[in-house]
């Protein structure tokens, strides 16, 4: 049969008018890789967990909270070929019954900086149940470090939202944790103090809490975090000297930062002995942020990360503040990148989604492709001096000393699915214990020979 117009040979696109022969996708992806050296972690397993949905809410046109940084986040990851080192999970909506494990039904302070908006109950419950699993990989040993950069909402409440936050999905992660591990230790590199986090540990021994912020009570939210709150005003409560903050004034640097975070968290780990860290990244601490007030770079705010990681502990790394998308997304990829114990490439991959987004007009060298390491010091003036650091290192040492030695494993603050699950346990029990008590009576009924009464 003679061809006609309709039916033609195939042609490889690269052979068609107007083609070019460059890389797919995929293969400049796989480049990336291999340049890079990405591979699965030796010794360890890394999860990453992430739901589309959750990028996909919008607070409000002037709202400073941009869900869309998480999309900037993971498509820088996914350029480098990161995801060839992780095992990804799509994560799922919390449940009712495990945001009531924190959460009560009498919810107050939705609106003015928690709006209600369009998928707002959607958004809440994605970005907890994905820290729920991450917490849950850790504890059953599928993962040594798990990532959900959609959780750290530190400011929730128990009964409130506040400060953008409306599900403490910190909380609820920890609780799960808790239900394998004596301890805890959470720290809190967010601009802001993790009050939310504070004040739901207040009274145990099991998490020993230690926020890294801007501390001014009156002129900075939200107004808590000084070096003499500790916990319980009363030694005999477990939770005295469990609750550790580092105030720091504006314009912190990176050396001082890095220096101030080892020189706490060190003794913090070998004092309280935590058998798992919770780690919040909020990356409002970076220099340039819309609302932080420090001189941070990205490697600085990785380096905590990078150290959190040196005490082969199950590690928990959460995302947080942060209001300046392309440099919120260039921290948490970076952060991820030292999870995987990967160097990448200073020099965004060309394939990148929106790389655009990330040169900026004030960029000094606009001319050049856009970098994961932008020059982000500078704007505010550095308040704080070596005498004050070192006195606030020399506070948190006095706290410590205090703290006789990790708490006893033996659990005597149980959260409340564990405490249903020994509940059900004890019922059994004795349900088997009845049952087996009417056994043997009516076993002994049985044994009565010629001549005895019948009782």
């Amino acid at each position: 049969m003679a061809k006609t117009s309709i039916v033609q040979e195939y042609q490889p696109a690269a052979s068609q008018p107007g083609a070019t022969s460059t890389f797919t996708l995929d293969e400049k992806v796989q480049h990336e890789i291999l340049n890079n050296g990405i591979a699965k972690p030796k010794g360890y397993t890394v999860s990453y967990h992430a739901n589309p949905a959750v990028e996909r809410q919008h607070f409000g046109q002037t709202h400073p909270m941009k869900p869309w940084r998480l999309t900037l986040t993971n498509k820088i990851v996914f350029a480098y070929g990161m995801q060839d080192a992780m095992d990804l999970y799509l994560s799922r909506a919390a449940t009712n019954q495990e945001l009531a494990l924190f959460h009560t039904e009498d919810y107050y302070n939705i609106g003015d900086d928690c709006p209600i908006f369009d998928g707002l109950y959607q958004y809440c419950t994605l970005y907890a149940g994905a820290s729920l699993d991450a917490a849950r990989k850790l504890t059953s040993h599928q993962s040594s470090i798990a990532i959900n950069w959609s959780g750290g909402l530190h400011h929730a409440k128990k009964s409130e939202a506040s400060g953008f936050c409306y599900i403490n999905d910190i909380v609820l992660a920890i609780l799960q944790l808790l239900l394998y591990h004596p301890r805890v230790l959470y720290i809190d590199i967010d601009v802001h103090h993790g009050d939310g986090v504070e004040q739901a540990f207040w009274s145990t021994d099991r998490v020993m809490t230690l926020s890294f912020h801007k501390f001014d009570k009156d002129n900075y939210f939200p107004g808590t975090g000084a070096l003499d709150c500790i916990g319980p005003s009363n030694p005999s409560n477990p939770g005295a000297h469990h609750s550790l903050n580092v105030p720091l004034h504006d314009g912190i640097e990176d050396d001082q930062y890095i220096r101030l975070f080892r020189d706490i968290v060190g003794p913090c780990v070998q004092t309280y002995n935590p058998t798992a860290i919770v780690l919040q990244c909020g990356a409002d601490s970076l220099g340039g942020d819309r609302l932080g007030c420090f001189n941070l770079n990205i490697r600085a705010h990785g380096a905590c990360v990078e150290y959190a990681k040196t005490f082969n502990l199950p590690l928990l790394v959460l995302g947080g503040g942060g209001y300046t998308p392309r440099n919120v997304a260039r921290l948490w990829a970076y952060e991820t990148s030292i999870c995987i114990d990967a160097e990448v490439h200073p020099t965004l991959p060309s394939h990148t989604p929106f790389l655009e987004h990330f040169r900026h007009k004030d960029d000094k060298n606009p001319h050049l492709p856009p970098t994961l390491f932008p020059e982000l010091t500078g704007k505010y003036v550095n308040m704080n001096s070596r005498q004050y650091l070192e006195s606030v290192v020399m506070g948190i040492k006095e706290q410590l000393r205090y703290v006789e030695g990790s708490p006893s494993v033996q659990m005597q603050v149980i959260p409340p699915d564990l405490g249903a699950v020994r509940e059900e346990v004890d019922r059994q029990i004795k349900e088997e214990k009845e049952n087996a008590e009417d056994y043997r009576r009516g076993k002994e009924r049985g044994k009565g020979v010629r001549g005895e009464l019948s009782v």
